[in-house]
């Protein structure tokens, strides 16, 4: 897209106060916030389906619990992330790190969505004292290593210049 309508996005009246204000903070801590409880949660399910930790009790169980959480806290870092963008967004689409960024974030969306549809049906009938098949550990270590690489990226927005 044209640098003038990334330029125009940041020159929004809301964007600019959100900008120049005590909100930018405020956003900037909900993102990483809702961030951390988002990954921690997600460390969590996917080390449970690893079966290295709360290997006690039901894949099924603690996915249940955990993915409200999870989906919640993604959506609070998605709508402080864009709130964010948005306040440098001509700098941010031509930075290397959000590239990369954005492109293990649709990775790890592609993989959430492999799961859901096509690994999680798998899990029916894994006792809690078996291991997940095969494909579903290793959707756990591509989650892993794609949300390390978002957040990894994430932390070098303000450090790398395209």
């Amino acid at each position: 897209m044209p640098q003038d309508f990334w330029l125009q996005l940041e020159l929004l009246p809301w964007v600019q106060t959100l900008a120049a204000t005590i909100w930018f903070p405020v956003m900037n801590s909900l993102h990483v916030l809702s961030i951390c409880v988002m990954l921690g949660m997600l460390l969590m399910a996917d080390l449970r389906l690893l079966g290295i930790a709360l290997s006690e009790s039901p894949v099924s169980s603690v996915l249940r619990s955990l993915l409200p959480w999870i989906m919640v806290a993604f959506l609070g870092a998605v709508m402080t992330g864009v709130a964010l963008f948005l306040t440098r967004a001509a700098t941010h689409v031509t930075n290397p790190a959000f590239q990369w960024k954005m492109a293990l974030l649709v990775l790890a969306g592609f993989n959430v969505m492999i799961f859901h549809m096509r690994l999680y049906p798998l899990l029916t009938g894994v006792t809690v004292s078996e291991r997940a098949p095969l494909a579903i550990r290793a959707s756990a270590v591509v989650s892993l290593l794609l949300w390390s690489g978002v957040m990894l990226s994430g932390r070098w927005i303000g450090h790398v210049f395209g």
